[in-house]
């Protein structure tokens, strides 16, 4: 498993409102939901290696 690196970010409540409602809908935790969402949008600028084995996908 990758070493994970924490950092701080801020969003307006509305955002977070939504994304929260987002997550809970796909039974992600808020952070995946996060991390899912920025790992999408590499792969798709061509940022970051597509990893078959990768359950990001889903």
């Amino acid at each position: 498993m990758s070493k994970k690196k924490s950092f701080v970010l801020r969003m307006s409540e509305e955002k977070m409102k939504a994304l929260e409602k987002w997550a809970a809908d796909e039974f992600r935790s808020t952070n995946g939901q996060i991390e899912w969402i920025v790992t999408k949008a590499l792969k798709e600028a061509g940022r970051l290696k597509a990893d078959k084995n990768s359950s990001d996908e889903e």
